[in-house]
């Protein structure tokens, strides 16, 4: 028996009376699977008495084989043959047809704890859409990669609101998807019929590790909880032309370019002392995305200490240490990206221009991180009120 039951696990053992003789919506991906591996599509289109009627998809699609900004198309699902609706492409909030003769949408996503990850954003759209539409809205809870205890990162400004951060949470909010849906309602109106299948067993300072719950991709770049650990900081780097290790075995641990040196590059970050990570020099080639078939100078990022490790202010100090040593190569990647075509990307994914701005007057990185030290103190007073887990 695992230490951690899914909402999914709970809502097939304890709650499925709750969907019976209702017509009921899916919003799921390739990860939503309970502890046996068997995927919430087959499970509920399974259940007796429940009349699963349609799905929807996030980014990635349904079964995860789309990299990346890729649009999804509405298709059908090849193993229930049931009609599959994309929420990302030219719609990412369900239109009242696509939500017509719904009595709830089901939503189970694996999320990752760091605000640019898109699946929430799609959970957002979707509660406003049932709202309006009298549609009930039940999240089945999933455990936060990355735990419930530990925050970072700055509190966005809601004027740079994007695909990646439609409302302001810090970087690494340490909330799992249940709390966020529950912030959502409460903090920004969009409840309407909300309810929340807890997990069983789930602590806030867990690893993913102890939770018991298989690691299954939520996405084609997120193979490895590891991967996750990295990721609010190792996502930033989609804002450059430094390659995140999209199309290696690596993505977001391995970070560089071709104009960098791998061991010049090494030191300059050890010379930071950051906390919680060490860095070794890393040479690779992409086979795909940024720097495709050309050999790259840079770092692997090692986490020494999860406790301690700054995911999002290591993802600024690798931005930082490449701008200071080829200052001349090194470039913001330019707009469109994540449907905003005319801010910065790099501005979009910090929710501000200012960290930008200091990065480029070459502002110390400690003096960066106290810019955001009281907005993330107030940010961690009104989470209190959502936290379901202790």
């Amino acid at each position: 028996m695992p230490a951690v039951l899914t909402g999914l696990d709970l809502l097939l053992r304890d709650r499925l009376s709750s969907l019976r003789r209702r017509a009921i919506g899916l919003l799921t991906h390739q990860a939503s699977v309970n502890r046996r591996l068997e995927h919430a599509v087959t499970l509920l289109s399974d259940a007796r008495g429940v009349r699963l009627t349609r799905l929807f998809a996030p980014e990635h699609g349904l079964w995860g084989a789309p990299q990346d900004h890729a649009t999804i198309a509405s298709d059908r699902d090849p193993v229930t043959g049931l009609p599959v609706i994309s929420l990302y492409g030219a719609r990412r909030e369900p239109t009242p047809a696509m939500l017509a003769g719904l009595d709830a949408l089901v939503v189970d996503l694996q999320d990752v704890g760091a605000r640019y990850y898109t699946f929430q954003w799609t959970l957002a759209l979707a509660m406003r859409a049932c709202a309006r539409a009298g549609v009930e809205v039940v999240v089945l809870d999933r455990p936060n990669p990355l735990g419930g205890a530990v925050v970072e990162g700055n509190v966005p400004d809601p004027a740079f609101a994007s695909f990646v951060g439609l409302y302001p949470l810090p970087a690494r909010p340490g909330l799992t998807l249940g709390e966020l849906a529950r912030w959502l309602a409460l903090e920004h109106g969009l409840g309407g019929r909300l309810s929340v299948v807890e997990m069983r067993g789930w602590r806030r300072a867990m690893l993913w590790e102890d939770t018991g719950v298989p690691w299954v991709a939520p996405s084609p770049n997120m193979p490895t909880p590891d991967t996750a650990r990295v990721y609010p900081g190792g996502c930033l780097i989609e804002g450059t032309n430094l390659s995140e290790g999209r199309g290696t075995t690596r993505p977001f641990e391995w970070v560089g370019a071709p104009y960098l040196d791998a061991h010049d590059y090494t030191a300059a970050l050890d010379a930071l002392r950051l906390p919680g990570v060490a860095f070794r020099p890393a040479r690779f080639t992409p086979t795909f995305h940024k720097w495709a078939g050309r050999l790259c100078g840079g770092v692997q990022i090692h986490v020494t200490d999860r406790a301690t490790f700054k995911p999002f202010l290591t993802g600024l100090a690798v931005i930082s240490a490449a701008r200071r040593l080829r200052p001349r190569r090194f470039a913001w990647k330019r707009p469109p990206y994540e449907f905003e075509r005319r801010r910065l990307p790099i501005d979009i994914l910090l929710g501000t221009d200012r960290i930008r701005r200091a990065l480029e007057r070459g502002r110390p990185l400690r003096e960066i991180e106290r810019s955001w030290t009281a907005d993330l103190a107030r940010w961690r007073r009104r989470r209190e009120r959502v936290l379901a887990y202790r």
